[in-house]
């Protein structure tokens, strides 16, 4: 399942990246972590806005992870909107996606 960056002119990644790289994390979730500055000032390596601009984004120094990419990702039904989950590089609350646990 393909989800297209808003801010990238079409550029898109397949969602079954995101999930390989949550299980190589040992995680359920993701916070959201969008910053505006470059990728080489980005404080939240951990995010999904440093894990786009790492490993998708042709322009790594623009915010990726926007509320519109956050919607699309939901729209999958495989992740949900979540605003209190751990930043795992600050230890505070963070809004973010999370698994949709299974039945």
């Amino acid at each position: 399942m393909n989800i297209i960056l808003p801010e990238e002119d079409g550029t898109s990644f397949n969602l079954s990246w995101l999930l390989a790289y949550l299980i190589h994390e040992g995680r359920t979730f993701i916070i959201q972590g969008q910053q505006n500055c470059s990728l080489s000032e980005h404080t939240k390596d951990k995010s999904l806005d440093y894990w786009l601009r790492k490993n998708v984004a042709r322009y790594p120094d623009r915010t990726q992870a926007t509320n519109e990419l956050i919607s699309s990702i939901c729209d999958t039904g495989l992740f949900y909107e979540n605003p209190s989950l751990i930043c795992p590089n600050t230890g505070r609350s963070c809004a973010g996606i999370e698994l949709v646990p299974r039945k």
